[in-house]
């Protein structure tokens, strides 16, 4: 007979109406957007401004990268609060690069569908947000109800 109580748990069998963890999770990824927001948008508004003609694809890919950066230095200033610096920035890094990556290639992939490049418009920006908090929102509530681990 097994022993039910050393069973590892089914990951996959969660309660996905849990509210409170929902909240948690929508928090959480909204302060991940901000810092992906931050340095992707920034990237691609400065070579938009500039008028530094690079492919599409490329300005993306920097401003995706840039957006990674972004949300690190924003969850480290956050976690500045409970931890030393050291400390804060080791677990900002060690947040959910998934997360980040995910949340990333959804609001370029808005990006250049919406308007056929790496171009930043006022109409388009809260789609490509939209994206983005959706986009990983799922995976942040499965790691945070699943594994007790946050991505903010």
């Amino acid at each position: 007979m097994v022993d039910e109580s050393k069973e590892t748990p089914n990951l996959l069998r969660l309660d996905w109406r849990d509210g409170a963890v929902w909240r948690q999770a929508s928090v959480n990824t909204f302060w991940c957007l901000v810092g992906c927001s931050i340095g992707d948008m920034g990237t691609i508004l400065f070579f938009q401004v500039m008028e530094i003609p690079w492919n599409p694809l490329a300005i993306m890919a920097l401003a995706m990268f840039n957006g990674i950066l972004t949300s690190i230095m924003l969850e480290t200033a956050i976690l500045l609060k409970q931890m030393p610096f050291r400390d804060a920035l080791k677990t900002a890094a060690g947040m959910s690069i998934i997360s980040m990556v995910g949340m990333e290639l959804a609001m370029n992939a808005v990006d250049l569908f919406m308007t056929g490049g790496a171009r930043l418009t006022l109409w388009v920006l809260p789609f490509m947000w939209g994206a983005g908090f959706i986009a990983p929102l799922p995976y942040n509530y499965w790691r945070l109800k699943a594994l007790g681990k946050a991505c903010h």
